[in-house]
């Protein structure tokens, strides 16, 4: 029997699964707690694959997906829940990865966020960076401080995201949520007209390009808090990225916005737990201080290192710190707390 797209979207809520995938030759596939789990039954061939896409693409998508060969967009089931939908052709035929959304906002110690996070929703302006690969949470942190100041401030959200992941109700904030091809061409246009609706709190799913980095800087400059995310691992690949995206007559300027506007830099990786049960969260943070700062300014971001490393007070702390502590704690495995160490040798070094 072929699955229908209704049951293998309910199967995933079920397994608890992050993510589907639909691959031809492969029956439905689950990531679970970080790992594929094939379902029984029947190899998806060409024609079911097809059938899925009809179930999961109106009109308007499919013409996108036929023009630029690939579609990433979001999409509410009913009585199930948001999923994030990425399309791909391989070998002539379209395959799916498709994201279970989360269905409700965790809370901060579920999500095993650093306390600081809450203190910079209350910012009124500046920028904040969640860094990391794909994968890590990243759009979950965004979400949680969103949902923050829905709940903690009078003001309007504008968010611009590639796709939509969880829908914000209007809480004692007025929130806008714009989807990338959806409501939107490019996050570069829509940061654009965002700047012209009297917007206190802007959200930038992704920084992808020069002008939407350039963009986001002068929002963050001119009175709006900026939250934005970058796949960059750790605080001082961050800087560098920015400062590489921009033709070298700019970086003198960007480096000045940036040394102005940055508030902090969050940087994340998840890692599977030692019992097997799920994921645990490991951040770094850059708390952006007069040093830093200078940093930024003098193009020495490769200082910031130390200016973590020591700040300690102000509530930084590095990556391997992090790892370290979880391994510490019993949260993480030895070995994984070795594999994504920046210097294993630190972990090496505290597991004494």
């Amino acid at each position: 029997m072929k699955l229908t797209l209704d049951q293998i979207l309910r199967g995933a809520r079920e397994l608890s699964a992050s993510d589907i995938h639909l691959v031809r030759g492969v029956a439905p596939a689950f990531r679970v707690n970080g790992e594929i789990r094939i379902a029984k039954g029947e190899p998806l061939d060409d024609e079911h694959l097809n059938a899925l896409l009809n179930d999961l693409v109106d009109e308007k998508h499919r013409k996108i997906f036929e023009d630029k060969w690939q579609l990433c967009f979001s999409r509410q089931w009913p009585g199930i829940g948001r999923f994030r939908a990425s399309i791909y052709y391989h070998a002539g035929v379209p395959e799916m990865a498709i994201r279970c959304s989360e269905t409700r906002i965790r809370s901060r110690s579920d999500l095993h966020l650093p306390t600081i996070l809450d203190e910079l929703t209350r910012k009124p302006t500046g920028l904040i960076l969640v860094t990391g690969p794909t994968g890590t949470g990243k759009t979950t942190t965004l979400n949680y401080m969103v949902d923050l100041i829905n709940r903690e401030r009078r003001c309007k959200i504008v968010t611009i995201e590639d796709p939509v992941e969880y829908s914000h109700e209007n809480r004692n904030s007025i929130i806008i949520q714009q989807e990338v091809y959806t409501d939107t061409p490019s996050f570069s246009q829509a940061l654009v007209h965002v700047l012209r609706q009297d917007p206190d709190v802007i959200v930038v799913g992704e920084m992808r390009d020069l002008d939407t980095i350039a963009t986001a800087l002068t929002a963050a400059e001119t009175g709006h808090l900026v939250m934005a995310t970058l796949h960059t691992p750790d605080a001082v690949q961050t800087i560098q990225r920015i400062f590489s995206v921009f033709p070298p007559e700019q970086q003198n300027h960007i480096m000045y916005q940036l040394s102005n506007s940055l508030q902090a830099i969050i940087a994340q990786n998840l890692l599977p737990r030692a019992d097997g049960n799920g994921l645990v969260l490991a951040c770094e943070v850059c708390m952006v201080n007069s040093a830093v700062r200078k940093y930024i300014r003098d193009r020495e971001p490769h200082l910031i290192f130390n200016e973590i490393q020591t700040g300690k007070k102000h509530q930084m702390q590095l990556m391997d710190a992090a790892l370290s502590e979880l391994y510490q704690k019993g949260d993480i495995t030895y070995e994984s707390a070795m594999s994504a160490a920046r210097d294993p040798e630190f972990i090496r070094h505290k597991a004494g």
